[in-house]
């Protein structure tokens, strides 16, 4: 009778299937039947066994073929490893090949067109999909991206750099020529000498002529004697006086230019306008309104706080009189306006992140004024900020 083969869950059992998945012995494993022999003497059956002479008939048939196929797979795994696992960085092959090998069911090198992996990272390097480099550690791979995905993010990466860098020479242009313009504009004016006083006759007099004459404003109109008996008359010319006055005044403020200083700061108020406009605008210790029924009745155009924000356009708020937490999006929330002279927080635009002051409240335009509170530009006053651009910050943090 034959020898009984142990149970499944014998030891004997259990030990062979540990051995059997973890790896073996390279030469003891059959690319064409994909087999892994676990000694010498099984290889040597497997070797003799009708299937094997199968595949082997088969390739036989056409050996250029298999072997260009196992060549392509193994390509297209071990660059696939390199790609995914350390990117564009430089590593050594053999610490990838150790990887890749790894892996039980991987393709074997000697099925392959390369005897070493040397030739195989020649090949790589003769084919343009690796930079290879050698030196006394051995051969070095740098993978070349060429995914156009990939492409389309580094020409989108440059072309930003290459915009930052038009904008700061723009800049850097900008103020050579207020610079240019002062320098000419002062020496333009006439640079006063001042002389010796000198009389060529002795007898002749020094006479002095002091003019006491004002000239008279021409927005002010003269108020004719007659006009003093009646008050009414009296009134219209003095109202009259004021808005003349007034509209000069107006007219004197427009023609004020600005100075290089100030130009230099709208150009950069408009430069940071255009990096910090994002379209999300959630950030934590901020007080906001709940707008959206689907929340409930309870929670509609009540007031919490922003205690954590996720993805972005995400947020976890607690609200103020029940102290519940739920999770909205910034589509079912909306800003709070503070009473003036209240701490806000700039969530929006060019000053995004800083800590501001309310000053005022234009509800026609349905914007404020306000002046920041910390940072480089602390005491700096904005005006015309959108209601939506700034929120309440909470007191009790």
């Amino acid at each position: 009778m034959g020898k009984e083969k142990p149970g499944f869950l014998t030891p004997k059992a259990i030990a062979n299937r540990i051995k059997a998945k973890g790896l073996q012995k390279l030469r003891w494993y059959c690319q064409m039947c994909q087999k892994q022999c676990r000694d010498e003497n099984g290889f040597k059956c497997h070797l003799t066994s009708e299937s094997h002479q199968r595949q082997l008939l088969l390739f036989a048939e056409n050996p250029d073929k298999h072997i260009d196929s196992f060549s392509k797979d193994f390509e297209t795994e071990y660059l696939e490893l390199l790609r995914r696992r350390f990117g564009t960085k430089r590593v050594h092959a053999n610490l990838v090949y150790q990887e890749y090998i790894s892996f039980r069911e991987h393709v074997h090198m000697n099925s392959t067109q390369w005897e070493t992996l040397t030739d195989f990272v020649k090949y790589l390097g003769k084919e343009g999909k690796c930079v290879v480099d050698y030196t006394e550690k051995g051969w070095f791979i740098t993978y070349i991206d060429r995914d156009p995905e990939t492409i389309r993010r580094q020409e989108a990466v440059k072309a930003k750099e290459k915009m930052d860098a038009d904008d700061d020479e723009k800049i850097a242009k900008f103020i050579e020529r207020q610079i240019e313009r002062a320098k000419e504009s002062g020496t333009e004016k006439e640079e006063h000498q001042c002389t010796e006083l000198k009389r060529e006759d002795e007898s002749e007099k020094i006479v002095l002529t002091l003019n006491t004459t004002k000239k008279a404003d021409p927005g002010i109109k003269k108020i004719e004697p007659s006009t003093l008996n009646n008050p009414l008359m009296l009134v219209d010319k003095v109202s009259e006086k004021s808005k003349s006055v007034t509209s000069s005044s107006h007219k004197t403020e427009k023609r004020k230019t600005k100075t290089a200083l100030e130009e230099i700061m709208e150009v950069e108020e408009k430069k940071k306008e255009k990096i910090n406009r994002k379209d999300y605008w959630l950030c934590p210790n901020i007080v906001v309104k709940v707008v959206h029924k689907k929340l409930g009745e309870k929670y509609y155009k009540k007031k919490a706080v922003v205690k954590e924000v996720r993805d972005l356009y995400t947020g976890i708020i607690k609200m103020l009189d029940s102290g519940d937490k739920l999770k909205v999006d910034q589509s079912h929330v909306e800003t709070v306006i503070p009473a003036i002279g209240k701490t806000v927080m700039v969530v929006n635009g060019a000053y995004r992140g800083e800590e501001a002051t309310l000053e005022a409240i234009d509800e026609k335009n349905f914007s404020c004024t306000i002046t920041i509170k910390h940072g480089l530009v602390a005491g700096r006053v904005v005006s015309g900020v959108q209601y939506e651009d700034i929120c309440k910050l909470n007191s009790e943090s």
